[in-house]
């Protein structure tokens, strides 16, 4: 909930081990996909899977919160790698706390206002054209707050993604596809808020899918990938008016106590000093 995701490497888990760990965290859930499994297998490939959208208009390797498009998406995730290649299939995860404090305050007040469409429509496409496999549903768009409160942290997050998410709910087309494409942007290109994972076999990692976005690193490698995830049922996503960003808790806290939060640069600092100016002791969560 604080770092957005945690890895672990070297574990011996079987599936069954992990679906009964992974209900700790709440009631498995089902991916529309998947008949009768509490697990999605996530496979690689020899193809390059930017080529798949010649096929279908779905970005599979776009940045994305898994099924985002639920009504309760899943609210903790967890990905294990049983087989991996040496080179390529890397993970990349992007903080949503954190793009959200990127934004400016009256881009802010405008997003906390808005909604967003998620969709399963292209995916489903996609099971049925590339996956050759038989949904369990009917596909679904659902609107959701494009920017949601975390019901533990009370922090603010963006809440959208090119993998599932198609338009501003309220505005004109034209408004949409404008305020749209800056959001995607704004989120594809914070590199200061991203970590990327190389795996191995064993790897493990666990992350809160209502606060982070990820993408597999697009690729062409020969050997096998597959991993296994599980996934739990979490609340609708939701906006309160009184919770806070996570930069913005920081200033208020550090205020309280008497302290600067910002040197000349804008970077958070604490404690002690360097010519004269306070130097960052605590990193910024990732």
């Amino acid at each position: 909930m604080q770092r957005g995701v945690v890895f672990f490497r070297d574990q011996d888990l079987t599936t069954a081990q992990q679906e009964q760990f992974f209900e700790h965290y709440g009631k498995l859930d089902t991916h529309p996909a998947q008949q009768d499994r509490r697990t999605v297998d996530i496979n690689g490939s020899n193809r390059d899977w930017r080529q798949d959208l010649v096929d279908t208009p779905w970005p599979v390797a776009a940045l994305h919160a898994d099924t985002s498009f639920e009504i309760n998406p899943p609210s903790y995730a967890m990905l294990r790698m049983e087989e991996h290649p040496p080179v390529g299939g890397d993970t990349l995860w992007v903080s949503q706390y954190g793009t959200y404090d990127a934004l400016s305050e009256t881009m802010k007040r405008f997003a906390d206002s808005l909604k967003v469409v998620h969709t399963s429509w292209l995916q489903y496409q996609t099971i049925i054209q590339l996956w050759g496999a038989k949904p369990r549903r009917a596909p679904i768009d659902t609107e959701h707050p494009l920017v949601r409160t975390h019901p533990v942290t009370g922090l603010k997050a963006l809440n959208i993604n090119p993998g599932f998410s198609t338009h501003i709910v309220g505005l004109k087309k034209a408004e949409s596809d404008k305020l749209y494409e800056f959001f995607i942007n704004h989120l594809a290109d914070a590199a200061d808020h991203q970590v990327r994972w190389k795996w191995t076999v064993g790897s493990v990692a666990m992350w809160d899918n209502r606060i982070s976005a990820h993408r597999v690193i697009p690729g062409k490698y020969k050997e096998k990938r597959r991993g296994v995830r599980t996934t739990v049922f979490g609340e609708r996503p939701y906006f309160d008016p009184n919770s806070e960003g996570r930069e913005e808790r920081e200033e208020r806290l550090a205020k309280a106590r008497g302290e600067s939060i910002r040197g000349d640069q804008g970077q958070p600092f604490r404690n002690g000093t360097t010519n004269g100016v306070k130097k960052a002791t605590v990193p910024s969560p990732s």
